[in-house]
């Protein structure tokens, strides 16, 4: 099996070019297989090991599911209780919502609030800061409606888990979880990472070129923000598929983890007949691969891709860490180990998702050319440009500074900066910097008062809502404030 294994696996890593990766596999409540392959940064010749440190992405919502899901063992939690309740000060915009989210909304995605990611994605605020911001950004549906991905809401389990237990989220899951499971090369900041005497490094991808990525911190810790080896996370593989055990003795209630593995709301259909509904337990995706029931949870990030399945019918768990961009890698050798456990016939994935690769590096060409042609060409501005100039203010999104510089509007917002470029009328642009952490060549609207004073910007920071609005202010302004 692992000669064919890793022939794919190495075949996989060439075609997407994928510096570094580390692979996992536990069957049977034994690690029979863990292995770094490549480099932990492509500008140097240091190897990929079992103890190399990820970022772990959003594979981290396991954890805190499961932490939350000790205090309900301890009778310290319900998992229908309202959040209020346990952090009075809650609020979002939907008073209703407010006051009926649960703890189970939170945990499977369903509290109204799309993603507002670039609320915490520019990496300069903590959790404690981010929570009063929730009340001053808008959902996109009612408050149990669907399944809608947020990383903000696990942030708010994170602050749950720390007001019922009195520590912060990181100690509470090294003590309660980590150590217990025998974890050794782990870390829950960037700078943690970074600093490791065994991590890899991020990679992006710039068209079909693999180039260095810088690290980004996620400040919604308990989202995301873990960093973790390959020997480790198949302990913790190998804790869900033994129903909660450790060495024998139950951790984790078989109750708790049947809610995590229970589909409390519909996600949606795979193009791929293979897998057909998915749904999201709590902090993990419940599927089935050929028949056979899965649990999983991918993570992404700047640089980062990464996999965690589990089949239980199968006695068999799989982790694929990678230093790249998301890529279907993760899922190809993932799906390769399960179709040789259940010996079936192997779907030959390479095959299936090759072209798919190439076509999605050419429609990002045709989408940009596109976008291009929808460019009026030869119009200028509305104003003169030191009209532009100043702060504009939104209280979830903070301050825009519209500066001039040699001619030209430069923005600075938050930890971003850089040159405007005019597009047509009274839009600028921002910078295309595909290899670091940026809102690319986002569309900055700008908009007048009735007496013609540009007095607010427009921009489509989360695309299922309004355009986000920052108001002219006298004064810079902080999220918050």
């Amino acid at each position: 099996m692992w000669r064919d294994l890793e022939r794919l696996l190495e075949a996989s890593m060439h075609e997407w070019k994928i510096p570094g990766l580390a692979l996992a596999v536990v069957r049977d409540g034994e690690v029979v297989h863990q292995k770094g392959y490549g480099v932990r940064d492509m500008r140097s010749t240091e190897m990929v090991t079992p103890e190399t440190q990820f970022l772990l992405c959003s594979i981290t919502k396991s954890f805190t599911a499961a932490g939350l899901g000790l205090l309900v063992d301890e009778g310290r939690l319900e998992w229908n209780r309202p959040v209020r309740e346990v952090i009075p000060e809650f609020r979002l915009q939907d008073a209703l919502a407010t006051e009926r989210l649960t703890i189970r909304d939170l945990l499977c995605h369903r509290s109204g609030l799309p993603r507002h990611d670039w609320v915490h994605m520019p990496g300069d605020l903590g959790g404690a800061q981010m929570l009063p911001l929730l009340r001053h950004i808008a959902p996109s549906r009612e408050l149990r409606d669907a399944f809608q991905y947020s990383n903000l809401g696990y942030m708010v389990a994170g602050m749950v888990t720390e007001r019922l237990s009195g520590q912060n989220w990181e100690h509470f899951t090294t003590e309660r979880l980590l150590k217990p499971l025998g974890f050794r090369n782990f870390g829950f900041t960037i700078e943690a990472l970074e600093t490791a005497d065994n991590s890899a490094r991020p990679h992006a991808m710039i068209g079909d070129e693999c180039v260095p990525s810088p690290l980004w911190p996620i400040r919604t810790t308990a989202g995301g923000g873990m960093n973790v080896s390959v020997a480790d996370i198949a302990q913790w593989a190998r804790f869900l598929l033994d129903e909660g055990k450790v060495n024998g003795a139950q951790l984790l209630s078989t109750k708790s983890l049947r809610e995590m593995c229970t589909p409390h709301v519909h996600m949606g259909r795979s193009e791929h007949t293979e897998i057909g509904d998915s749904h999201y337990g709590f902090g993990l995706f419940c599927e089935n691969y050929r028949g056979d029931r899965t649990y999983a949870h991918s993570g992404s990030w700047l640089g980062w891709g990464t996999l965690m399945t589990f089949a239980p019918e199968r006695r068999t768990g799989v982790v694929v860490l990678t230093n790249r961009a998301p890529s279907a890698v993760t899922s190809m050798l993932t799906y390769a180990v399960l179709d040789h456990v259940s010996g079936r016939e192997p779907v030959d994935w390479f095959a299936r998702f090759q072209p798919k690769r190439r076509e999605f590096i050419e429609q990002q060409r045709v989408e940009r050319a596109a976008r291009e042609d929808k460019r009026k060409k030869g119009t200028q501005p509305s104003h003169a440009l030191d009209e532009y100039v100043g702060n504009y203010a939104h209280p979830a999104y903070g301050n825009i500074e519209i500066t001039q510089e040699a001619g030209s509007l430069a923005w600075r917002w938050r930890t971003f900066s850089g040159p405007l470029t005019h597009w047509h009328y009274n839009v600028f642009t921002t910078p295309y910097r595909p290899a670091e952490f940026h809102p690319d060549e986002l569309a900055l609207t700008f908009l007048y008062d009735r007496a013609g004073h540009i007095d607010r910007i427009a921009a489509p920071f989360e695309p299922t809502v309004a355009d986000i609005v920052f108001q002219r202010a006298d004064a810079e302004a902080k999220p918050g404030a």
